[in-house]
């Protein structure tokens, strides 16, 4: 689990292709890797992956098919900038919200502008991903923890917008983020789950649960 707080933006010093997955080597710039042991968890721009070589500079870690086709890790070559955060711990401060580096799907920067010292981006998901987003709410972009703004459906698109003070922009890769761009999203973990215990499903509506038996119960028959 992580936070959604970037700790460091490191970059992408090789990339080994296997035949379907690849393997990650990432330099870690300020991220502190003396409590980090073979087998933990780092967020590389939200998407959880596992140590599994500490040279010293950095960490390496295996990048599976499955994640390559589901988030912007493969699009990244050598030199690209990366968002880092370790794993959480029981004593860290959740100074964002519970993020599991399971990224939902990609989405699209459409739009970026100065509003006052900040910067308001605007970012198409997928339509399948619009029912968990909501004005207010935490949404993670690219590993980062951010309060949607506003939320617009365009001819069956969602359309989200964020404002990203000056501190954020500095501390991560949103300060070279442009229009076009595509970015990994992860939901808000309670909505996924919330989903799940309700019992409705993904592809259809929510059968009503108001039956005759339940009106006649609370004295409306």
């Amino acid at each position: 689990m992580f936070t959604g707080i970037i700790q460091a933006v490191g970059s992408i010093a090789a990339l080994e292709q296997g035949a379907t997955d690849m393997r990650l080597s990432v330099r870690t710039g300020k991220l502190d890797l003396g409590d980090v042991q073979l087998g933990d968890s780092i967020a590389v721009n939200g998407v959880c992956l596992t140590a599994v070589e500490l040279p010293g500079n950095g960490f390496k870690a295996d990048v599976s098919a499955e994640t390559l086709a589901h988030t912007t890790l493969g699009q990244l070559g050598i030199g690209g900038r990366v968002n880092l955060e370790k794993a959480l711990t029981l004593s860290t401060r959740l100074g964002g919200h519970l993020v599991s580096g399971h990224v939902d799907g990609q989405g699209t920067v459409r739009d970026r502008r100065m509003v006052g010292r900040s910067i308001q981006f605007s970012i198409q998901a997928p339509p399948a991903l619009a029912r968990y987003i909501s004005r207010k709410g935490s949404i993670c972009v690219d590993g980062i923890s951010l309060t949607v703004n506003a939320l617009h459906d365009e001819n069956s698109a969602c359309v989200f917008e964020l404002n990203i003070v000056p501190h954020t922009l500095a501390e991560t890769t949103l300060v070279t983020a442009q229009v076009g761009q595509t970015v990994n999203l992860e939901v808000d973990l309670v909505a996924r789950y919330l989903e799940r215990l309700l019992g409705v499903d993904r592809e259809e509506k929510p059968a009503s649960r108001i039956t005759e038996a339940f009106l006649a119960q609370h004295g409306f028959l």
